[in-house]
């Protein structure tokens, strides 16, 4: 099989591999940085951080699916992937993808608790069920994958296997099909829906929640915080929903090939990036983690 990509715009290869490079070198320093703070520093030891890491954890994981093949595959003239290749990469875009919804519904929910029911927050959100939510997050994504893939594998392909996309995706893959592909347009509407939309408004039903607990707040510091790690997360949702939605629900045959290109060009590779500064930018305990960790270093050469 081979990428067709960016190869409408040859002068636009150079630049995008050098900017994508940068945004996945971000991505990489970044995610991890947050996933050794959350680690290292025990004042970071609570849900919304552990939650947070596997949000890192996830991102890193879902940006090498694709990210290191694009960037092969821009700098050489060869634009090739093996069918199984593809295969592989369409399991893992799809199941890291649907895990990263079930994963924002569930940092919403902490968000809930944190604000709306601060007495019962330790109880309500306590390790044991944390760790039951993270868990059912990633098993809901790679069962999901697990039973959407297999729909996409058994669809015969046309002879020229050329996908016209950056990377194994399924809309791109129903194109090349040679049969009727509604019922996979059909099922890539339905599931979409369950995984995109349900999560999107339970999201927007706790941040409803939230803010109406906010507006109620006599203390000025309560608030500022509760703006600030509240609006974080709804930017990284907003970052992610929206060109989710742009792509994966409408059928593949009604979106414009290359307006879908630069769509997912946005969310696999700059809203990974852009998490961990959305998160931690404006984030005191963040800050106050690197600097207890530089002064620990200081303090062990001295």
């Amino acid at each position: 099989m081979s990428y067709h990509g960016f190869s409408k715009w040859p002068h636009l290869e150079v630049a995008l591999f050098v900017v994508i490079l940068m945004f996945y070198l971000m991505t990489l320093i970044g995610n991890l940085s947050i996933i050794i703070l959350s680690y290292l520093d025990a004042h970071l030891h609570t849900p919304m951080y552990f939650f947070l890491s596997n949000l890192s954890f996830l991102d890193l994981c879902y940006t090498t699916s694709s990210i290191p093949q694009m960037l092969a595959n821009l700098w050489g003239p060869e634009k090739t992937i093996s069918y199984t290749g593809c295969m592989i990469q369409l399991y893992f875009v799809l199941a890291l993808g649907t895990t990263e919804c079930v994963l924002l519904v569930v940092m919403s929910y902490d968000r809930y608790a944190a604000v709306c029911r601060p007495l019962h927050y330790a109880v309500l959100m306590n390790p044991r069920f944390c760790h039951l939510l993270a868990v059912a997050s990633w098993v809901s994504g790679f069962t999901t994958s697990a039973l959407h893939s297999s729909f996409t594998f058994w669809v015969p392909l046309c002879g020229h296997r050329r996908v016209d996309h950056f990377f194994c995706e399924v809309p791109a893959l129903l194109r090349l099909s040679c049969v009727d592909t509604r019922v996979n347009e059909l099922t890539l509407l339905i599931t979409s829906s369950i995984f995109v939309l349900i999560p999107l408004i339970l999201i927007l039903s706790s941040y409803a929640a939230i803010a109406r607990a906010v507006l109620r707040m006599q203390s000025t510091a309560r608030l500022q915080r509760a703006f600030g790690t509240c609006g974080a997360h709804l930017t990284v949702v907003s970052l992610f929903f929206i060109p989710v939605i742009c792509i994966y629900l409408q059928p593949p045959s009604g979106e414009s090939q290359d307006q879908g290109k630069f769509i997912a060009l946005f969310y696999t590779v700059v809203t990974p990036s852009l998490n961990p500064l959305i998160y931690t930018l404006r984030n005191k305990d963040v800050r106050g983690a690197v600097r207890r960790l530089v002064g620990q270093e200081r303090s062990t050469h001295s």
